[in-house]
């Protein structure tokens, strides 16, 4: 795996190495090691799967607190989406900031999401499919989201949002 760290530190962008041959390639995909190796949290308790049927479908920004706080590996194993990152921790020089990340069945890359952040992202094509790793349960007294659309952080979402759920329509704006 190559492990390209974003301005946001903790955050890396993850491309696969492949071993081609006449049949296609192989490739790790999650390897515990080599996660330690650059500092990030390698435990796994659940993987999720989301699907979204139309393209512009936004999800997020969500997030937990501790402690139940999680790091993400995200991965889009069918379709495209845009995947979008914003650094919550109270002490870091880049709180607030955001970065985004086009994940594709095509690129086969993966965004690590450090504990400290909230997530989200838009689908770029009808029938994305996103697989998440994440290193805590789900607990919904521990869980939170900010609105997508939220003017504290500005983020430049790349096409009209078509599809967001009343929910996630519906979070507070950050208060600083």
């Amino acid at each position: 795996m190559e492990f390209a760290e974003t301005k946001l530190k903790g955050a890396f962008v993850i491309a696969l190495e492949r071993r081609e041959d006449s049949r296609g390639f192989f490739a790790r995909a999650f390897c515990r090691t080599e996660f330690e190796q650059h500092g990030l949290n390698a435990t796994v308790v659940q993987c999720n799967l989301s699907f979204s049927e139309r393209r512009g479908t936004v999800r997020g920004l969500h997030y937990q607190v501790a402690p139940r706080a999680e790091c993400k590996l995200v991965r889009c194993v069918h379709g495209s989406i845009f995947d979008v990152i914003v650094d919550l921790r109270p002490s870091s020089p880049t709180r607030l900031q955001w970065v985004a990340v086009n994940l594709s069945a095509d690129n086969r890359s993966a965004l690590f999401v450090p504990e400290g952040f909230a997530h989200g992202f838009q689908t770029l094509e009808d029938r994305s499919e996103v697989l998440y790793q994440v290193s805590e349960f789900y607990s919904p007294e521990h869980e939170r989201g900010l609105r997508w659309n939220d003017p504290a952080f500005a983020i430049n979402w790349p096409i009209a949002a078509t599809i967001i759920s009343e929910r996630d329509q519906n979070h507070p704006d950050f208060l600083k």
